[in-house]
């Protein structure tokens, strides 16, 4: 891939196909969350309009879809070694517990809202750790 080739798709990604920048990989992802949280409020809205049920009833964590659609593809990306499932574990664990404990904080909030929040801190977490995570166990591991 030529380096102009490289400047026209977002996110960058490397030969391997592994993004090369925290600022990639947080920007595609925060989009897919917004995506996935307006595509929320499109079905509750239709379904409560339809009078099928109240508005803010859906869980939020929906949202997460694509931004794991895009961790996936990146952890796929990264040759088989412990550096990548060690740093997906860490991010994994990190980013649910911080979801969840956002989750908790907003537990008065619709269910919509609440997951909303914690599906945004999840994936917050989740790009962070993994992406440092990765590229500094990759350099120690070889």
């Amino acid at each position: 891939m030529t380096e102009q080739q490289q400047r026209a798709t977002f996110p960058r990604r490397d030969a391997e196909g592994r993004i090369l920048t925290l600022g990639d990989l947080l920007g595609v992802s925060l989009a897919g969350l917004v995506i996935g949280v307006l595509a929320l409020v499109l079905f509750e809205w239709a379904f409560a309009a339809l009078g099928d049920g109240g508005f803010g009833g859906t869980n939020g964590w929906l949202a997460v879809i694509l931004p794991a659609w895009l961790f996936w593809d990146d952890f796929r990306a990264w040759e088989f070694g412990a550096a990548r499932v060690i740093a997906a574990l860490a991010g994994a664990v990190v980013g649910v517990f911080a979801g969840l404990l956002a989750a908790g904080l907003a537990g008065g909030l619709p269910p919509l809202v609440s997951g909303a929040l914690a599906a945004a801190v999840f994936t917050v977490a989740y790009a962070v750790i993994w992406f440092h995570g990765v590229h500094w166990l990759a350099r120690r591991t070889g």
